[in-house]
């Protein structure tokens, strides 16, 4: 088994070598640890969240649109890699269903599966969750914050896919909601800490946007 991760690290490492937008190599590594620490304080099988979190998203819409029903790189390489038939079909759904869209996004049905869309929430929080969001939206030459544009509220899936905005109203159509959707306590007490501290970048950004400070 120790293979197969270490064959996943490179393999990921290569697919997304080139990416700039914060789905980068090392978010899936972030998002592996974290995952990894919550499989073990929630008893899941460590196994399959690791392969999980490695894979979460080399076939995602965004990045891979082409693959992205299917699940074909991830299946690919975990056929590849002797990966059972039985725990190809449980990552595969893991990977399914760990993606936030909006109001249609999914709880997931294993304690394996929380585990992984928690890590992958929490690395959209905080410190480096601020950093993600600018990143994604220069890669995708999106205005940072625009006054007269007020954000999108609870967007469904689709809308969710096809809405085109601002780096800071992202914050409040996605990244604000986050932590009432995740899974275990612990990954909960986590998120209270970081998202405290983008508030507080938030009210910072605007105040120097106001050129109150």
């Amino acid at each position: 088994m120790d293979d197969v991760i270490k064959n996943a690290v490179d393999y990921v490492k290569k697919v997304f070598k080139d990416d700039f937008s914060g789905h980068d190599y090392f978010h899936t590594l972030r998002v592996y640890k974290t995952a990894t620490m919550l499989a073990k304080r929630e008893g899941a099988d460590l196994y399959v969240v690791q392969l999980g979190a490695l894979l979460h998203d080399v076939d995602d819409f965004k990045l891979s649109p082409q693959t992205y029903h299917n699940k074909d790189n991830a299946r690919a390489f975990l056929v590849e890699n002797g990966v059972s038939e039985k725990d190809v079909e449980r990552i595969v759904t893991i990977i399914d269903q760990v993606s936030f869209k909006g109001t249609d996004s999914i709880k997931p049905t294993s304690i394996e599966g929380e585990c992984v869309q928690d890590a992958d929430r929490l690395d959209a929080l905080g410190a480096i969750g601020i950093a993600r969001a600018f990143a994604y939206g220069g890669n995708h030459n999106r205005v940072m914050y625009n006054p007269e544009e007020a954000p999108k509220l609870n967007l469904s899936g689709e809308e969710y896919r096809t809405h085109v905005s601002t780096t800071i109203n992202h914050f409040y159509e996605k990244l604000f909601t986050l932590k009432e959707l995740l899974n275990t306590t612990s990954a909960k007490e986590i998120a209270t800490h970081r998202e405290n501290y983008m508030r507080s970048f938030i009210n910072e950004f605007m105040d120097e946007w106001e050129g109150i400070k």
